[in-house]
């Protein structure tokens, strides 16, 4: 089975807006890309497609191998859609969704290569509210619908189509950086990401 991925990014110069109280817009920008970077990196053996309207996000995802989907002036929802599509129709059979502000990506390479063609893999965020990844058969008629709560649509969608929904729970992959409080993230995990960007 071929396996691609999709991942998302709108940008890295006005990202990450909620950690104004203790990142100046310098440090968000560096941050979001160096995240950005350890996801890409991380799904370096799986043909990507990074979907973005910004021209240093393209570079960056090229340089990386990565192909890019120009995709301007939409949602989230549609970007990832418009990804979803490019992968269908280049003949991968298997997706994975993820988002590029993950601090531990290093799973991501394989996540979900036993689940069965019905299946639909979700990671939700640390809380239970957002949807980190999600791994699916390219021919599932999957509605995607990101932002808040999105993990409990997702899971509904999943149910409304007759898939087993595969929730992987207390996975790194389940962290990501939003708000102040992410960047505290547990030692036992060892060094995220960006800290090995910078090293």
């Amino acid at each position: 089975m071929s396996e691609a991925a999709i991942v998302p990014i709108r940008g890295f110069r006005n990202a990450k807006r909620r950690l104004d109280p203790i990142l100046d817009p310098a440090q968000r920008e560096s941050l979001a890309r160096d995240l950005a970077i350890g996801v890409l990196s991380a799904l370096a053996a799986t043909p990507t497609f990074v979907v973005t309207d910004d021209d240093d996000v393209a570079q960056i995802a090229q340089g990386l191998g990565a192909a890019v989907v120009d995709d301007r002036e939409r949602s989230l929802d549609l970007a990832v859609e418009a990804g979803v599509e490019m992968a269908r129709a280049e003949g991968f059979d298997r997706l994975l969704i993820a988002h590029a502000d993950l601090p531990f990506p290093e799973s991501l390479g394989g996540l979900g290569s036993d689940i069965e063609p019905n299946d639909v893999l979700l990671v939700p965020d640390r809380h239970h509210d957002g949807t980190n990844v999600i791994v699916l058969a390219a021919d599932v008629p999957f509605r995607f619908a990101y932002g808040p709560a999105s993990f409990s649509r997702h899971l509904a969608e999943a149910r409304r189509l007759g898939c087993r929904a595969v929730v992987v729970e207390d996975s790194p992959l389940g962290w990501d950086i939003d708000v102040p409080d992410d960047l505290a993230t547990p030692p036992e995990w060892g060094p995220t990401s960006w800290m090995l960007q910078r090293q």
